[in-house]
C-alpha cells in the first residue's frame, strides 16, 4: 500500500502575521504546501490527510487545494482544544492548540498505512520525500519498529529575519536516533549561530543535525501518542502555554524502547516563511528552481 502524507496546517502563523499556509508564493501562484503534495505525489505517497482548524477548513479546500484536490485523494480533520482524552477537561484560559503531537492524533482515524508527516508551510525538497518514501516501503527487519526522520543541517533551516525553533539530534554510528533537544531561539550572531536559552548562550557550528518536523511512522505511533498525551496532560493541564511537540514524543518512544529512529540526511535545503521578511527569499528560491526545471512553471496544467 502507498504511504499518506499527514500535513500539519492548525497553526496560525502568528510569527508571520497571517495564515501563511494560504499564502502564493510559486510563479503561478502555487502555495509551498502544493509544492509538497507535488513532491509527495511524484515519490509514490497516496492519501493525504490535512489536519486543520475547523474554521479555515474552506480556506483550505478553495483557495489551497482546489487544483490539486483534482490530482490527489485529500481528506481533512480537525485539531480542536475539546478534543482530549476521557477524564480531561478544557482548563479555564486555554487557547493555544495543544502542539504538533496532538495535532498527529486527529488523523489516526483516516490512517491504516506508514505515514510521513510534514507542516503545511515548510518546504522540504524532492529528494526528501524519495528518500522517506524508500524507507516507509521498504521491509521492515529489525526486532524493533522502526521509524524514520530527515534530518536538516542547521545552517540550511536559519531564518535572516529572526530566531527559529529547531529539534537537534544527536544521533548514534548506526544513523540512529538517540536524543532530540529543543532549542526554542536559535538565530545568526555575526559569523556565529546561537541558542539563547534560561541557562545562557549556547554556540552552533552550523553543521548539527535538526528535524524539521518531516517524519516517517508506523500507525503504533498513535497508540504511543495517545499515552504520552494522557501524561502530559497530567503534569500540565493547567499551564496554558504548554505544548505536546511530536519531536517530543518520538523521543519518548525511543527512550522508552518501544521502537527506533532512523536518521536520513538530505541534501536539499530547507525554506519557508517563519516572519513576513521570509516572503522574498521564498518566492526566489521557488521561482529559481523552476527555471532549473526542477517544477514546472505551473504545477497542476
Amino acid at each position: 500500500m502507498k504511504p499518506a502524507l499527514i500535513v500539519l496546517a492548525a497553526g496560525m502563523g502568528s510569527r508571520y502575521g497571517s495564515l501563511k499556509q494560504v499564502d502564493r508564493f510559486g510563479p503561478s501562484g502555487e502555495t509551498i504546501l502544493e509544492y509538497s503534495i507535488y513532491d509527495a505525489l511524484r515519490a509514490g505517497f497516496g492519501k493525504v490527510v490535512m489536519v486543520v482548524r475547523r474554521d479555515f477548513v474552506n480556506d483550505f479546500r478553495e483557495l489551497v487545494l482546489h487544483r490539486a484536490m483534482k490530482k490527489a485523494d485529500v481528506c481533512f480533520v480537525y485539531q480542536e482544544l475539546t478534543n482530549l482524552p476521557d477524564g480531561f477537561s478544557l482548563p479555564e484560559g486555554r487557547v493555544k492548540p495543544w502542539g504538533t503531537g496532538h495535532a498527529l492524533m486527529m488523523a489516526a482515524p483516516e490512517v491504516d498505512t506508514p505515514f510521513a508527516v510534514i507542516n503545511a508551510d515548510d518546504f522540504y525538497g524532492s529528494r526528501s520525500y524519495q528518500i522517506m518514501s524508500g524507507f516507509l516501503t521498504a521491509p521492515q527487519t529489525g526486532d524493533k519498529e522502526e521509524y524514520c526522520l530527515v534530518d536538516y543541517r542547521l545552517d540550511n533551516t536559519l531564518s535572516e529575519s529572526g530566531n527559529v525553533s529547531r529539534g537537534v539530534c544527536k544521533v548514534d554510528g548506526n544513523e540512529y536516533l538517540v536524543d532530540i533537544h529543543e532549542h526554542k531561539k536559535i538565530s545568526r550572531n555575526g559569523n556565529s549561530i546561537l541558542s539563547t536559552t534560561p541557562e545562557g548562550d549556547i554556540e552552533f557550528n552550523g553543521a548539527e543535525r535538526v528535524s524539521m518536523n518531516l517524519m516517517g511512522f508506523l500507525p503504533s505511533m498513535f497508540t504511543h501518542l495517545d499515552r504520552q498525551f494522557r501524561d502530559f496532560l497530567a503534569a500540565n493541564i493547567t499551564r496554558n502555554e504548554a505544548e505536546f511537540y511530536l519531536p517530543s514524543a518520538m523521543n519518548g518512544a525511543v527512550k522508552d524502547g518501544l521502537a527506533r529512529v532512523k536518521v536520513l540526511a538530505t541534501p536539499e535545503k530547507w525554506f519557508g516563511v517563519t516572519y513576513r521578511e521570509d516572503r522574498d527569499m521564498v518566492m526566489n528560491s521557488l521561482k529559481a528552481l523552476v527555471d532549473r526545471g526542477i517544477y514546472p512553471t505551473d504545477l497542476w496544467s
